[in-house]
């Protein structure tokens, strides 16, 4: 499954030399309103829910995740398993839902300021993961 996921695999750096790496994880074609790092232990469930307007990008740091989707407007949900490196794409009115599959550190790059208020305006909650 996955493959109608906008994933981006093991991400690899532009440049190296003997001080260490430089990785681009994005440029980005919308405007970034807020950046979250999200920490989560083994078998932690996450988002369940969808969102009217935010879109964002979920670029694991460390850990390993299944990442499930569906569109708000029907069709199949589809699962992926990320890894170190991977990076996926969640546009708005994307059903989505994570379970951690180990210790894990999420970055998360948001078209939205994650002020309270706003988030939950924004937010629909469904159970894709139970």
């Amino acid at each position: 499954m996955g493959e109608d996921m906008n994933i981006f695999r093991n991400i690899q750096p532009e440049f190296t030399d003997e001080r260490g790496a430089i990785i681009k994880i994005l440029e980005p074609s919308i405007a970034m309103r807020s950046i979250l790092i999200i920490t989560s232990k083994t078998g932690a469930i996450r988002s369940n829910h969808y969102h009217k307007n935010e879109e964002h990008y979920c670029y694991l740091v460390s850990g390993k995740m299944e990442w499930m989707e569906k569109p708000v407007e029907g069709g199949k949900v589809e699962s992926a398993v990320l890894g170190a490196g991977d990076m996926i794409h969640t546009p708005p009115r994307s059903i989505h839902a994570v379970r951690f599959l180990e210790d894990s550190v999420l970055l998360v790059l948001s078209s939205m300021p994650r002020s309270y208020v706003g988030y939950e305006e924004d937010t629909v909650r469904i159970k894709l993961i139970e």
